[in-house]
């Protein structure tokens, strides 16, 4: 009896889709974070008699096979690259992307890391920093005595200065998009990094065709449905509970199989 084998791989796959719902859950109030889902695959089949077989000696064949499937498995999470809803928070360095792309940032081994969180802040040395610290790519400075910030939706930066009433231009923010968004891997700390299965990334300016815009003061919010994923937790358990009395079912009907004298 292969039904205890199958059964513990489908409560596996469930344990799995908890934890991915679970996490999902969690993050539904973190800046520029996307849903994932966990994706499924059933296991081999044994073929216990081949669909096509000669049947006859007049050459009739069998219509159908006999195949048992060995259960199920994850193939892997799939990142949902929906927009997030924008909330308007007043703070003149905060920026939401509207539409595709991502901000860079500079990690500290000379990497790149690509990030949907737009809320930066200002170093000591007054550069654009994220909340661990890191640059904003390309590097822009705000200089001392700086009264006001101006970032387009084109992401062109200005600063007013002290009493000057015309702007000085500070630098160009540049989003960065991939064949692939769902193939970046997730290093944590709202921060992605580029795979081979990602392809390589495009950097382009906000407006382009087919790269969104940037959105001085504001925030993009969380993707996360959290109806949905109630729902989907809900299932989850109840086919866990599914797997779990299949298993329970192939016990005692092996407990009785045993018990024959």
């Amino acid at each position: 009896m292969k039904a205890l084998g199958i059964a513990a791989t489908g409560m596996l796959a469930q344990q799995m889709n908890v934890d991915v719902i679970s996490n999902n859950i969690a993050n539904a109030n973190t800046t520029g974070f996307k849903s994932s889902r966990a994706a499924f695959q059933d296991l081999i089949y044994e073929t216990v008699k081949r669909e096509g077989a000669v049947t006859s000696d007049q050459g009739t064949s069998r219509p159908t096979g006999v195949d048992v499937g060995l259960g199920v498995q994850t193939a892997g999470t799939v990142r949902l690259n929906t927009q997030g809803g924008l909330l308007a928070t007043e703070n003149q360095l905060d920026m939401a992307i509207d539409g595709q792309g991502y901000f860079t940032i500079n990690l500290p081994d000379g990497s790149l890391a690509y990030t949907r969180d737009g809320a930066f802040q200002l170093s000591a040395e007054g550069t654009l920093v994220n909340f661990q610290g890191y640059e904003l790519a390309p590097g822009i400075t705000i200089p001392e005595n700086t009264t006001k910030i101006e970032i387009s939706n084109q992401g062109v930066v200005s600063a007013f200065v002290e009493s000057d009433p015309d702007p000085v231009e500070l630098g160009q923010i540049s989003l960065t998009t991939f064949t692939n968004n769902a193939g970046l891997r997730a290093l944590g700390d709202n921060m992605l990094q580029a795979t081979v299965a990602s392809g390589d990334p495009l950097q382009s300016n906000p407006g382009d065709p087919g790269i969104g815009i940037i959105r001085q003061g504001f925030l993009e919010n969380s993707n996360v449905n959290i109806i949905q994923q109630i729902t989907a937790l809900i299932s989850a358990q109840r086919a866990y509970e599914m797997n779990s009395k299949t298993i329970e079912t192939a016990d005692q009907m092996m407990s009785t199989a045993n018990q024959i004298k």
